[in-house]
């Protein structure tokens, strides 16, 4: 069982750490980091799950960024322990924090990742999106959380205002 409470500045430190032991060594090096610079994860929705013991066992962050004239969430990264890999955590992370995002009223996220792992969670390809190079754009996905919400959406992400 995990406790999953919103990120604070207390966790910072530990959860960059979980990162890091993630993702290799050069991930702030990936256009979807230059996006993030400067900016702060978008607050509530950045997630913690800790363990009885309170123990980090993973991690999830969203990020606002713009395209064109519409506000759009940017998931990621999402991580979970080596030790506690295969335990559902990262469903379990991206799920509550959708849900959370759809109630706070947000309506697009979006995610640089493979679309076999991310479709089950209702991301689909998102043609006419850019994101800054290099990224492949078979990997930019996106997923509405009010129906039509990504209807005529097209052009370059940036970073948000």
């Amino acid at each position: 069982m995990y406790d999953i409470t919103a990120e604070t500045a207390q966790d910072l430190w530990e959860v960059e750490a979980l990162f890091d032991t993630c993702f290799a060594p050069g991930r702030t090096a990936l256009s979807s980091y230059r996006l993030r610079e400067g900016v702060p994860p978008v607050a509530g929705l950045s997630l913690v799950a800790r363990d009885d013991l309170g123990i980090l066992a993973g991690a999830i962050r969203f990020w606002p960024v713009c395209i064109a004239d519409w506000d759009v969430l940017l998931l990621g990264p999402v991580a979970v322990h080596s030790t506690r890999q295969g335990e559902g955590l990262a469903a379990l992370l991206i799920v509550t924090a959708l849900e959370r995002a759809a109630q706070i009223g947000w309506e697009r996220v979006m995610l640089v990742g493979d679309a076999p792992y991310y479709g089950r969670f209702g991301f689909d390809r998102l043609d006419g999106v850019i994101m800054p190079p290099p990224t492949n754009p078979e990997r930019v996905l996106g997923r509405a959380l009010r129906a039509g919400a990504w209807d005529r959406i097209a052009g370059e992400v940036v970073r948000a205002r």
